[in-house]
């Protein structure tokens, strides 16, 4: 790979992993990171597809270029500090258990993220997306304190969170799917608003969060995701947008917009 990086070409990789191997990923990033900056190969990516159950900080530092497929489950700290590029974990193809309801990750991932996008056709454990203040990420079910002092980037849980959700968020914002009309019951209260999606009136919301789960079945080709997307107009009243009380729900998508 170390020709890769050298002459900016990109290319694809294939390696069988086991869950001694931790922080995969690492030294690629700052190998691109140090020639080329964090985004320098965005245009030119490496792309690594990985089988096999992984040890801790998958994905660490991630470089804009770098694109690290799992097909398995991962350990904690996925994507810490992540600050381009993508990471997309999806269960084994023969597994015979409802992947949505299993978990493919473990707790405090997505830690101090700042860009980068995160598909995950399965749960997270506690504490995803703590600090995240740019990365995009799409999951099927979250444990408690998801979303904790977030300061920016989306996060979108096609499935039950834990308790304290978001907790100290100020900045960015989440979808969250209530298929059991209990999160209201589940989000702490003191710095954020939730509000239902109106397909009428929010319309760039409607498009964004539509946008959003395309991707993730592109990327882990998750039969919950496509199910939603076969019936969005279904579940589109059970998604809850997520903010903080300072920020206005009209201007969300704009600031996102502006950030990327």
């Amino acid at each position: 790979m170390r020709t890769a990086i050298d002459t900016k070409s990109g290319g694809e990789w294939h390696y069988g992993v086991k869950n001694f191997n931790r922080s995969i990923g690492a030294r690629l990033s700052g190998e691109i990171a140090r020639r080329w900056g964090n985004y320098g190969m965005r245009d030119a990516p490496l792309t690594v597809r990985l089988t096999g159950n992984v040890g801790q900080s998958f994905g660490v530092w991630n470089a804009g270029g770098l694109h690290l497929y799992l097909e398995g489950d991962a350990n904690d700290y996925v994507g810490k500090g992540m600050a381009g590029g993508k990471i997309v974990l999806r269960h084994p193809r023969a597994s015979r258990f409802i992947a949505k309801d299993t978990p493919i990750m473990g707790n405090t991932c997505l830690y101090g993220a700042t860009g980068g996008e995160l598909y995950a056709a399965g749960t997270a454990g506690e504490r995803f997306a703590v600090r995240n203040s740019g990365a995009v990420a799409v999951l099927e079910g979250a444990g408690d304190h998801c979303c904790e002092y977030m300061t920016g980037g989306v996060v979108c849980v096609l499935g039950r969170t834990g308790v304290n959700f978001g907790a100290g968020f100020t900045g960015g914002f989440a979808y969250v799917l209530d298929l059991e009309r209990d999160f209201v019951d589940r989000y702490n209260h003191e710095l954020i608003d939730i509000s239902r999606i109106h397909a009428e009136a929010m319309q760039s919301h409607l498009q964004h969060l539509s946008g959003l789960i395309e991707q993730h079945v592109a990327e882990t080709g998750s039969v919950w995701g496509e199910e939603i997307m076969n019936d969005l107009r279904s579940f589109i009243g059970k998604f809850w947008v997520v903010k903080p009380k300072a920020a206005s729900i009209d201007s969300l998508i704009e600031n996102l917009r502006r950030a990327a």
